[in-house]
């Protein structure tokens, strides 16, 4: 049986309230699932094209805004 996901840990609540899954949760996790996750740390690489190259774009952009 799985470990129970730990709020501030395996997730946060957004402004609207829905669930963001952590970097560290994407890492214990293993894998890229596909969805586009936010804080995806294996850059997108199961997410299918077009939506694949638009996000890692938008994620430069903001890195290089935050540098």
């Amino acid at each position: 049986m799985s470990e129970p996901m730990v709020e501030g840990k395996d997730f946060y609540y957004n402004e609207e309230g829905y669930i963001v899954l952590t970097e560290q949760y994407h890492l214990n996790k293993g894998f890229c699932c596909g969805n586009g996750c936010l804080h995806c740390p294996f850059e997108y690489a199961a997410v299918p094209e077009p939506k694949k190259s638009e996000l890692l774009k938008q994620t430069n952009e903001k890195n290089s805004s935050s540098s």
